[in-house]
């Protein structure tokens, strides 16, 4: 019978010691030279002075900017629209049919043409209180996407298709329960169908109910081109039906936000109004429910990535400082003696990695922490809004930054590792990752090429930085251009570390079987 010893404790412990020299060994190597510490203290600076240099531009003479209202989620949202409204003191409902839904678009300053924004809305809405961001349940009639059900900006459940229409009507319905909204549709008025619930927590006794309308900007085709015009939408409403706990107060209107949003405006030839008519009212409202995204639909609003776009210029700066950590030793003749130092090469690859990583995570971060909030405050003070994100998505772009020059860092030295010259291995990273982020960004290239390069090639790992989520019901140019990925933030990470974790394979299994 064969018996397997297991290593002992010792053997343990000096394996481990065994690795801890490597690293302390690697470590002191890295800062005793002045140019890999002084490159890394570079990516930092460079990367804060091209963000600063992206954000010295004023607007309307550097007057403070408003914040942007904040909707439940903590995301910027626009909450803007024509309210015919009263509250509702505790459970009740409202009823109310759309006869129709028209719109304009503005084809100058003074004059405007017949049009309507596909995400235009006009229906029925609980809203915990007049103030923009502020909690609610909408049902509605669109310019081109049926009936909707949406609450708190972000959730939005498809209702029955087609337009509203005098022969065909949509009957909309809101129940409220405590903090629970139901909405319902009907063509008849009589046979209803729910089309969805919404749990708005905190809504008070006393929410604002009633009729609504408004528009986002449209070109004049009502397209989603680069060229946003002011657009208005007016809904056409029966007589409301009320039921429960009404005050029986008169009815009150208002534009709901001082402006339009970011998403919409009135021209000079259009305003919001509720008047009577036929017995219910026409409302007419420009702006809209929905969350805040990047694109020209909101052109002026400033983004975190606005703030983190020197990340490149830092980037390429570690790759500089990991290429020449890992090749100066070839270049010099000392790699043998690294290896006679430490036999085991893998070991010695690893603790490279964990240093230049370490090293390009901290300056990353530490970069990030300082330009998101002094980005933004300078971007407020110089008259521009910023795209309020929740704390959780600015602290994933703040430690992202310092895991992509982390990344880009392993990349790069594992690369040197492999072709054993510096300039080629800087060559061949930035080519790869720093080109094409920039091709796509700068929007030189289709769009669809755009998006290729941000999804095969290492740039993809930029998509960590990403604030702008893809929305369904907000129309704007989705593009790198404005701060949308293709990718997913962490999908567009793992893409950068799997071509890392590919060449530091490779240099692995190069530097064991290559180097003496």
């Amino acid at each position: 019978m064969t018996t397997t010893l297991s290593p002992s404790p010792a053997a343990h412990r000096q394996a481990r010691g065994g690795f801890g020299r490597v690293l302390r060994a690697e470590w002191t190597k890295f800062r005793t030279v002045r140019g890999w510490v002084l490159g890394t203290v570079g990516a930092l600076v460079v990367t804060c002075l091209v963000g600063l240099l992206a954000t010295a531009q004023s607007n309307d003479g550097g007057a403070n900017a408003t914040k942007l209202p904040v909707g439940p989620s903590g995301d910027a949202v626009n909450d803007a629209f024509y309210f015919l409204h009263q509250p509702l003191k505790g459970d009740g409902s409202i009823t109310v049919p759309v006869s129709s839904l028209t719109g304009q678009v503005a084809a100058s300053p003074t004059e405007n043409k017949p049009g309507l924004a596909p995400w235009a809305k006009a229906g029925v809405i609980v809203k915990d209180s007049l103030e923009p961001g502020s909690s609610y349940a909408a049902m509605m009639v669109t310019g081109a996407h049926g009936v909707r059900m949406q609450y708190d900006f972000t959730h939005d459940t498809a209702g029955m298709p087609g337009a509203a229409s005098a022969q065909a009507p949509r009957w909309l319905r809101l129940e409220r329960s405590g903090e629970t909204v139901t909405g319902y549709q009907s063509t008849d008025g009589s046979k209803w169908t729910e089309v969805g619930t919404a749990r708005l927590s905190g809504l008070s006794e006393s929410p604002q109910v009633g009729l609504f309308a408004t528009s986002p900007s449209a070109t004049e085709d009502t397209g989603t081109g680069t060229g946003f015009n002011p657009a208005v939408a007016t809904g056409a409403f029966g007589a409301p039906t009320l039921s429960g706990g009404w005050s029986g107060d008169a009815w009150q209107e208002r534009q709901v936000s001082d402006g339009a949003g970011t998403s919409g405006s009135y021209s000079r030839s259009t305003k919001g109004e509720a008047v009577r008519a036929d017995g219910g009212y026409r409302i007419t409202g420009a702006g809209d429910i929905a969350p805040v995204v990047g694109g020209p639909a909101a052109s002026g609003v400033r983004i975190l990535s606005n703030f983190l776009v020197g990340a490149f210029a830092g980037l390429i700066m570690m790759v500089v400082v990991a290429a020449g950590y890992m090749t100066a030793e070839y270049r010099r003749g000392l790699v043998g003696v690294t290896f006679a130092a430490s036999p085991g090469r893998g070991r010695v690859l690893v603790a490279k990695a964990l240093v230049v990583g370490c090293a390009a995570f901290l300056a990353g971060t530490t970069a990030a922490a300082f330009m998101v909030p002094f980005g933004a405050a300078r971007s407020l003070a110089n008259g521009f809004p910023v795209l309020t994100v929740p704390s959780s998505t600015e602290l994933r772009v703040v430690v992202g930054t310092g895991l992509l020059l982390a990344a880009a860092g392993v990349f790069a030295l594992s690369v040197g590792a492999i072709l054993r010259r510096s300039a080629v291995t800087i060559t061949v990273v930035v080519v790869g990752m720093v080109l094409p982020y920039l091709l796509a960004t700068a929007s030189v290239l289709p769009p669809t090429a755009s998006d290729w390069l941000l999804k095969v090639t290492p740039a993809a790992g930029f998509a960590i930085q990403q604030t702008v989520t893809h929305y369904d019901q907000v129309v704007t140019v989705y593009s790198p251009m404005h701060g949308y990925f293709p990718l997913a933030p962490w999908a567009g990470f793992a893409v950068l570390c799997a071509y890392a974790a590919a060449a530091f394979a490779g240099a692995l299994v190069l530097i064991r079987r290559r180097d003496a």
